[in-house]
């Protein structure tokens, strides 16, 4: 019988605990000092207000507004039971309850939210190779650790001013037991190029508890051989035959490279003159991040300069480049830059200007679409006709034309009776032997009575025979 009423006490506890009560916020981050408001609200009208921070429990009146933790909301009548902290102290970091009556009955309801006290982490640790310098192509690793931080920090990379994001591997958090402190710790890995040397590569820490993020930083240096900036043989402008002239060439490379010219059978490792001083190799000057200035002087440019190659060999531990330069006294052509979207957009704009010029020829020869009887129908309409009547007239001419050209090759009156009789007569073999060939020229009829054609000629085919004498005869 003792088992029942626990089992009833249990699920009594479980009815009045499942009592919604909403809670504002439910987690919270402030610094030592900063204040926060916290508000618990249930659907009914309460009669009092009570509220741990911390270990420290308070019993919040709305008409008492003096103390550390202060009664916030519109009334209790509202259901409203909210608690002011004006200042938050370290040791309040934990939760936050607060405990309302119930609807009935005598057992309290609950809300809890999470207050974070933010602790500054330590400085930001940079784990990385310890050499000096690396070389292009090498695989880099480094880790950063920022330590104890409360809540946890956040890891930033970069180099130089530019986010680094490619090669950033998750971050790993863990605690030491009974500390509500956390270290977070990031790997990075990067395969190092010549664009690499010279940047630092910086792990920056953000914390709520921080008023500007904190660093660590190491330089990258990178070698890499000599690397040229454009590609083929170049060609220096505007040289005067008679005055100075200097070959310049920029070049990438480090460790600092060296020069050597070649001018025709004349080899100058720089810095290094001819004999008459003519010539001097200089030597090359670092113009900044790697790139450096290599120049050959002429004291004076002669025709038979502007004719040969230059040659260049700059070389260092990692290995060597050349170049071949050629002289011009024509200034430098002003050249024009163009995206590849507009090469694009000017190729295509080709591309349909000669199909329409195709479409428009093929349609005028073979008298298509809108050339259809585009010169006919243009003659008609300056006469003042039609399209009807120039239709028909047309047609006339046609068949005007075609029956001048019957009548050129039928016999006149006197000889269709004459080959008419001697088809009787002829012999079979006539129409073997060699015939002659006349041609005479006929004038086309009238095609329009009302308006002649210009006159023009056809020449027509006439086939005769030689006849027999007693056919000339009767004949005459």
């Amino acid at each position: 019988m003792a088992v029942f009423p626990a089992f009833f006490g249990l699920v009594l506890v479980s009815l009045v605990t499942g009592q919604t009560v909403e809670i504002t916020p439910r987690e919270a981050v402030r610094r030592v000092g900063d204040d926060l408001t916290v508000l618990c609200k249930v659907s009914y009208p309460i009669d009092s207000c009570r509220m741990t921070v911390g270990s420290t429990p308070y019993r919040l009146i709305p008409s008492q507004q003096d103390e550390e933790v202060v009664y916030s909301g519109q009334g209790l009548q509202f259901g409203e039971c909210g608690a002011h902290i004006k200042h938050i102290k370290e040791e309040w970091n934990g939760n936050i309850s607060c405990m309302l009556p119930p609807p009935s009955g005598s057992i309290e309801v609950t809300g809890i939210m999470r207050l974070v006290v933010a602790k500054p982490p330590a400085n930001p640790q940079l784990i990385s190779p310890p050499q000096s310098n690396f070389k292009e192509g090498d695989i880099f690793m480094a880790q950063c650790i920022v330590p104890n931080g409360r809540p946890v920090a956040k890891i930033t990379w970069f180099l130089d001013d530019d986010q680094f994001l490619t090669g950033v591997h998750q971050p790993i958090i863990t605690s030491e037991p009974g500390i509500d402190l956390e270290t977070i710790s990031q790997n990075i890995t990067k395969e190092l190029s010549a664009d690499d040397n010279g940047k630092r590569l910086v792990c920056r820490a953000e914390h709520e508890a921080l008023d500007s993020p904190r660093e660590a930083a190491r330089q990258l240096v990178v070698y890499y051989p000599p690397k040229r900036t454009e590609a083929g043989q170049i060609t220096i402008f505007g040289l005067k035959i008679g005055s100075e002239g200097r070959l310049n060439v920029t070049v990438r490379a480090n460790p600092p490279p060296e020069a050597q010219w070649t001018v025709g059978e004349l080899v100058l490792a720089a810095p290094q003159k001819n004999e008459d001083s003519s010539i001097t190799a200089l030597e090359p000057v670092h113009l900044g991040g790697g790139y450096y200035n290599v120049t050959l002087v002429l004291t004076a440019v002669a025709k038979e300069d502007v004719d040969r190659t230059y040659y260049l060999r700059v070389t260092n531990d990692l290995g060597r480049e050349e170049f071949a330069l050629r002289l011009s006294t024509m200034d430098e052509p002003a050249g024009v830059q163009l995206s590849p979207g507009a090469i694009a957009g000017i190729v295509v704009a080709i591309l349909l200007l000669i199909t329409l010029v195709s479409l428009t020829v093929f349609a005028k020869a073979t008298d298509r679409w809108c050339f259809a009887d585009q010169e006919s129908r243009d003659q008609g309409k300056s006469s003042g006709e039609s399209d009807t009547e120039s239709a028909v007239g047309r047609q006339k001419s046609r068949l005007s034309q075609l029956s001048a050209r019957v009548r050129a090759v039928l016999p006149k009156g006197r000889d269709r009776v004459q080959a008419t009789g001697n088809t009787e007569v002829e012999p079979e073999n006539v129409a073997d032997e060699k015939k002659s060939v006349v041609y005479a020229e006929l004038a086309l009829g009238d095609q329009n009575a009302e308006k002649p054609l210009p006159p023009s000629t056809e020449y027509a085919e006439i086939v005769y025979t030689d006849q027999p004498p007693q056919i000339k005869e009767n004949k005459e």
